[in-house]
This record gives structure tokens, sequence and C-alpha cells, in this order.
């Protein structure tokens, strides 16, 4: 990696923390600059404008989330093994100690209705997203470990809501206990589509 792109990589980094303390929309290149003491023209050369600064914020953000929950989870068995390493691996996301939590979660709620790059890369995420939990499930299926009647996709639904429940618990009530909740919640859930016996 040369010089420059590890040091892209230190500035990307430290957009996604800012933009998970003010938001993708109060994320800007003097904020940036101000926090990293360095030059506004200077990052202006990175990244050309206040929007392009957010796309590659949001990028780097879901480069991070796919490595840190997906790519650990591929190292299970496929069906059950990896769908709950997989929703593991989301709830320690959610806990990570990050000023402000989740980036793509706050940027859901501030471009859910607003047009442009950033709403499209975050939808695109999103649904890649819901394609990954429906394939695992799909996987589980496959192996007799989830009921054949199985809708991957509600199910799916059904398992995001537990995430964000747990992400309005941990990080806005300060409840110590809503990973237990949570995973509580997700065998309940799993126990609901398991072939009858």
């Amino acid at each position: 990696m040369s010089k420059g792109t590890r040091t892209r990589e230190l500035i990307l980094e430290e957009a996604v923390a800012l933009g998970s303390q003010l938001g993708l929309e109060g994320l800007s290149i003097g904020s940036l600059a101000s926090r990293l003491g360095l030059s506004k023209s200077g990052l202006f050369a990175h990244f050309g404008s206040k929007e392009g600064l957010q796309v590659l914020t949001l990028e780097q953000a879901q480069r991070r989330f796919q490595q840190e929950v997906f790519a650990s989870a591929l190292g299970e068995l496929p069906g059950l093994p990896r769908l709950r390493r997989l929703f593991s691996n989301w709830l320690g996301w959610v806990e990570r100690d990050l000023q402000g939590g989740c980036l793509m979660l706050a940027a859901s709620s501030e471009y859910d209705d607003r047009p442009g790059a950033v709403r499209d890369l975050l939808v695109a995420g999103q649904r890649e997203l819901r394609g990954a939990i429906a394939k695992a499930i799909r996987q589980a299926i496959d192996a007799g470990q989830l009921a054949p009647h199985t809708d991957p996709w509600q199910l799916g639904f059904e398992i995001v809501g537990i995430v964000l429940a747990t992400h309005h618990d941990h990080r806005l009530l300060g409840d110590a206990r809503s990973r237990a909740r949570a995973n509580d919640a997700f065998e309940r859930l799993i126990q609901a589509f398991r072939p009858p016996s």
C-alpha cells in the first residue's frame, strides 16, 4: 500500500468517526480538516466536494461493516452456524465504542427521503445486506435447519428488526441487557421457523 493510499485510508477512518458523531450531512471538508489539523485545500484535492467526501466516507463505513460482520461469518458452515455468527458479529458492530454509533443507521434516517448519490449508495448497501441475510437463511433451509416454507425475506426482515431495536436500546437507552435480549429474541425467532420434528 502506497503512502498516499495509507494517508487516504487514515483520513477516511477519521471521516467515519466524525460522520458518526455529526451525521453525514454535518460532515464537511472544513470540519474534517479542523479535526485532522490539515488544510481545507489539501482535503479538497482528495474529495472534490462535500458530496464526494460523504460518498467516500459511507463507502469506507460499508467496507468496514462488510469485513467485520460478513467476512468473518463466512468461516462458519453454511446454514444456522453462519447465520448465528453473522447476527453475533452485527451485535458486536452495534456495541462498538464509536461515538454516535453506526454511520449507516444514522444515514438511513438522514437520507431516507433525500435523493442523490449518498442515498443511492446507502440504498444499494442496504439491499446488498438484505440479500446476504436472505442467502444465509436459504442455506439454512437447504440444510434442513429451517422449515422449507420459511420466507427468507420475512425472516431477514425480523432479524433486522431485532438489530435495530438493539441499537436503539444500547445506544440511546444505555440498556446493558440489550445484547442478551437480542440473543433471546433471535433464538425464539429461529425456533419459530424450525422444521417440524
